[in-house]
């Protein structure tokens, strides 16, 4: 091995951190995507850690302090109209949530990219095919898909991860499909192709990494999206099930003692909803900056 050659090896880890460190300067210089990714990890990590971080058991209940409000003692964001300790179900209540949006949501992209790098690549029968199939799921309204495969499945967190795979996964796929009509054709594409290079190292190699980046902005920022479907799906009654805690469940039993004066017990999960929703927004439209960035 020549002097070159060992200069050259040595630079690949110096450049990778490089890299690194750039494109943390850049998402770092995007306080929103900043302050949204503090979001998502504490949310997570909070959901992560009930069991040690939820004071109290979420389902255990104190009749006689029903609907107390902020600020009671050993209850400091108060209790529900159970009685039960609302900081202990938003924290017990952020797993159902985050993992019946983010999980499927990741299902979808892993989905898309496989079936938009086939038809976008090919021009056949079975390329026509797979995209009319998408054309057919676009036609499929969420909430009545939902409602189809609640009643199929039953209520719960089965029927809301498919209903987001079926939804989502259309959306994406055109996403990835309209990069790789847009790259397959290019310069360094044919290059490959007249080295010698198979249809298999062209898609994985070649095209892929120059459209995984779209998909996974695009995913992050459906993540949002789909935290407030899923919410509603449980706001109606058909995704987390009681006395299981959810967020938009704990909108829907808090609605319902609205006139009672007790709003805290509505308005504290619909902000943690609304704060975790817009923070993968902010999130995704920092890694945008980042992966594809612009002059």
């Amino acid at each position: 091995m020549n002097t070159l050659d060992t200069a050259l090896i040595a630079a690949v880890p110096v450049a990778s951190h490089g890299a690194g460190r750039r494109a943390w300067r850049r998402l770092a210089a995007n306080r929103l995507a900043l302050v949204g990714l503090v979001i998502i990890l504490a949310a997570v990590a909070a959901s992560l850690a009930a069991p040690w971080l939820a004071p109290y058991d979420p389902n255990a209940a104190t009749p006689m302090l029903r609907n107390a409000g902020l600020g009671t003692q050993g209850h400091w964001l108060g209790l529900d109209a159970q009685g039960r300790d609302i900081l202990s179900r938003l924290v017990w209540g952020g797993r159902p949530a985050l993992l019946s949006s983010i999980v499927p949501v990741a299902i979808s992209v892993l989905l898309a990219l496989a079936c938009g790098l086939l038809a976008g690549y090919y021009r056949n029968r079975w390329s026509a095919l797979i995209m009319r199939v998408i054309d057919v799921l676009f036609a499929f309204p969420m909430v009545l898909l939902a409602i189809g495969l609640a009643t199929a499945l039953g209520p719960g967190g089965w029927a809301v991860g498919l209903t987001i795979i079926f939804s989502a996964t259309p959306y994406l796929t055109r996403v990835v499909y309209a990069g790789v009509r847009a790259e397959r054709d290019k310069d360094y594409v044919e290059a490959a192709r007249a080295g010698g290079a198979t249809p298999a190292d062209l898609l994985l190699r070649e095209i892929l990494p120059n459209v995984v980046s779209a998909a996974v902005v695009y995913g992050t920022t459906l993540v949002g999206g789909m935290i407030v479907f899923q919410a509603g799906l449980s706001f109606l009654g058909l995704g987390t099930q009681p006395p299981h805690a959810d967020w938009g469940r704990m909108v829907a039993e808090g609605a319902q003692v609205l006139v009672l004066g007790a709003a805290h017990v509505a308005t504290l999960p619909a902000l943690v909803i609304v704060a975790v929703a817009l923070s993968f927004n902010w999130l995704g439209n920092g890694l945008r900056d980042v992966l594809d960035p612009r002059d």
